[in-house]
């Protein structure tokens, strides 16, 4: 934790200089302005749509959606969290969150609903959803936004061309590299293109075969754990076969990108990108296709199903000069309301408990249907995404440690070593 702080410490310090305030400003025209930042522009219409809704009950607050890139938003969050000039909404991702909780910088938001309904939170928001926006002590810094599965997309001329059967919720990784070589033989192209990703790659299939990265006391690693060790052996031997790219390929070329350039049949996408995929490439229209996930065909325990589900929240400075005002915005964002208005935005698919259908439906503008709804059906077997207080230090070891394991400069064995060790090593240098 102490590296952490200075980290936060450092990078604020060199931030500073050139960010202006991002607190609330006070205004001739007697109305309250806020700010709210996010990092995604594909959100932006989403998001002004709730504030709108927001402010034509309450015209006396103007909200100002700003929109930054994803990196240049955590150095900016980072130096005002510091002088305590925080934007009055932002975004907080579970990467991020257990940091600005623990350092006491977000506004405990537990209690926000209490005075309507004390049971709010728990009775409209799944177990996932609640616990990406708890800091270490449990308690609710922020208010869920959305949440997230990762899907197979799949090149359906690709299978026609091998005559194979488009996947299903039948499929196992059995079918998943029959699949791949048949494709391969066929047209020459990539089968699954199993990219060394943890959420978009082998986190989800250590879950299938009922493995876990984190042990239940979220802190020390599962990286010693058989069944771990035996979906990684599994994800990580698939570069052994002609029709999965070699890391070095996805170095220079994303999987989404050989995929819509036709290069490969299959990569794993998260639901947050299907959108804006059909919208940017219209010459893919009818070729392509989206399924659940493969499952573990003999897993060590369970029932061989599981997707990695990540989810953001809407958080507050817990210093903020109009914090009250805030508060009213955050439920309002939180209600049903305000969350089936981002549904039917398209922005995401709200947290809200329900209300899953509201982004399936968006889809409905395309005159070519994609079956997005496999993204809703298996938050039924999602896995909340992988995080503790110390993923800033050992997620990066790991992530080196993977790479040196697929170039053959670190043997699997001694790879998950390192990986146990970089997880349990930064809980005991706390």
């Amino acid at each position: 934790m102490k590296k952490l702080k200075k980290a936060l410490l450092l990078s604020a310090v060199c931030a500073l200089a050139g960010i202006s305030a991002g607190c609330s400003k006070g205004a001739a025209d007697g109305r309250t302005h806020l700010t709210f930042q996010i990092w995604d522009v594909a959100q932006r219409d989403g998001m002004q749509a709730i504030c709108d809704a927001y402010t034509e009950k309450h015209p006396d607050v103007v909200i100002e959606v700003q929109v930054t890139s994803w990196s240049e938003y955590w150095t900016k969050l980072e130096a005002t969290a510091i002088s305590n000039q925080m934007p009055d909404i932002f975004w907080m991702h579970t990467n991020e969150i257990l940091k600005y909780a623990d350092y006491g910088k977000i506004a405990d938001l537990t209690d926000l609903y209490d005075e309507e309904d004390p049971d709010f939170f728990t009775d409209n928001y799944s177990e996932v959803s609640l616990s990406n926006v708890q800091g270490s002590d449990g308690r609710y810094y922020g208010v869920p936004k959305d949440k997230d599965t990762v899907g197979l997309v799949y090149n359906r001329e690709m299978f026609d061309a091998a005559g194979v059967s488009y996947p299903d919720e039948t499929w196992t990784w059995d079918d998943l590299c029959e699949a791949s070589q048949k494709i391969y033989d066929a047209t020459g192209k990539y089968g699954y293109m199993a990219y060394g990703d943890d959420q978009l790659g082998y986190w989800n299939f250590v879950y299938q075969n009922g493995g876990y990265i984190l042990a239940e006391d979220n802190i020390h690693g599962g990286f010693d754990n058989q069944a771990t060790i035996d979906a990684m052996r599994f994800y990580i031997d698939l570069q052994k076969n002609d029709w999965c790219p070699d890391q070095n390929y996805f170095a220079e070329t994303s999987p989404g990108t050989a995929f819509f350039s036709e290069q490969g049949a299959m990569f794993l996408e998260g639901n947050w990108n299907i959108l804006s995929e059909m919208k940017n490439y219209p010459n893919m229209e009818g070729k392509w296709d989206v399924a659940v996930l493969p499952k573990c065909p003999d897993p060590a325990s369970g029932d061989g199903r599981a997707t990695i589900s990540n989810g953001l929240c809407y958080a507050t400075s817990a210093a903020g000069k109009n914090l009250e005002t805030v508060k009213d915005v955050l439920r309002f964002f939180g209600s049903e309301e305000g969350q089936r208005i981002q549904g039917e935005s398209g922005a995401a698919i709200p947290a809200y408990t329900g209300l899953e259908e509201t982004w399936v439906k968006v889809f409905d503008q395309f005159d070519y249907k994609l079956n997005v709804s496999c993204f809703t059906d298996m938050f039924e077997y999602s896995v909340q995404s992988v995080n503790n207080k110390y993923r800033p230090v050992w997620k990066t070891k790991v992530t080196e440690n993977l790479l040196k394991i697929y170039s053959g400069q670190l043997s699997f064995e001694d790879g998950m070593k390192t990986f146990q060790e970089a997880i349990n090593t930064a809980a005991e240098d706390d």
